[in-house]
C-alpha cells in the first residue's frame, strides 16, 4: 500500500454502507453444540463468513460474521438462542498475511487498542480479510482509512 498508489489511495480505500455485525453466542461446552449454531445458520441459506471460538471449561463463546445477519437475528429470536451483537471493522488485505504487522502497528502508533481479531472466511473479489474490535471502531476505521486500507461494510459481505 503505497501513498500514490492509485489502486490504494485514501478515496478507494473508503466503502459506504452498513457496519458489519459480529453476533456472539453463548454455548454449553459440549461435543456438537458449534455444529448445531452453523448447521442452524446454513440450513437457513447464510453463510458463515468469521468465526472465531473461545472455549472455557463450562461455556464456550463463539463470534461469528455472517452473510445476512439480519435473518439469524431473527432466526435466534425464534429459536430462544441467547445471543448479542457488536459492530467490528473488517478491513481488507490487500497482500493478504503481509499487511497484518502494517496493520496492527498504524493502530499502535495511533494509541488505540484491539480487543480481539479473527480471519474471514470468505471474501467475494478473494482478498484476505479480518475482523477486528478496537477501543474505538469509529477512530480505528479513520486511522485505517487515512492509512489506505478499505474497511469493508456489510454490504461488501452479503453480495
Amino acid at each position: 500500500m503505497e501513498i500514490g498508489d492509485p489502486e490504494h489511495d485514501i478515496t478507494s480505500a473508503i466503502s459506504s454502507g452498513s457496519s458489519v455485525v459480529q453476533l456472539v453466542v453463548f454455548l454449553e461446552n459440549r461435543a456438537g453444540a458449534l455444529l448445531s449454531i452453523v448447521q442452524l445458520i446454513a440450513d437457513n441459506d447464510v453463510l458463515v463468513l468469521g468465526l472465531s471460538v473461545k472455549d472455557s471449561v463450562d461455556s464456550t463463546v463463539v463470534r461469528l460474521i455472517v452473510s445476512d445477519p439480519d435473518t439469524i437475528e431473527t432466526l435466534f429470536i425464534e429459536k430462544g438462542i441467547a445471543y448479542s451483537t457488536t459492530e467490528v471493522l473488517v478491513v481488507e488485505l490487500v497482500h493478504g498475511a503481509e499487511d497484518l504487522p502494517k496493520l496492527l502497528r498504524e493502530l499502535l502508533n495511533a494509541e488505540t487498542n484491539v480487543h480481539f481479531l479473527y480471519p474471514i472466511l470468505t471474501r467475494p473479489n478473494g482478498r484476505a480479510a479480518m475482523a477486528l474490535c478496537a477501543e474505538d471502531n469509529q477512530f480505528g476505521k479513520q486511522v485505517l482509512n487515512e492509512a489506505g486500507y478499505k474497511v469493508l461494510m456489510q454490504e461488501d459481505l452479503s453480495r
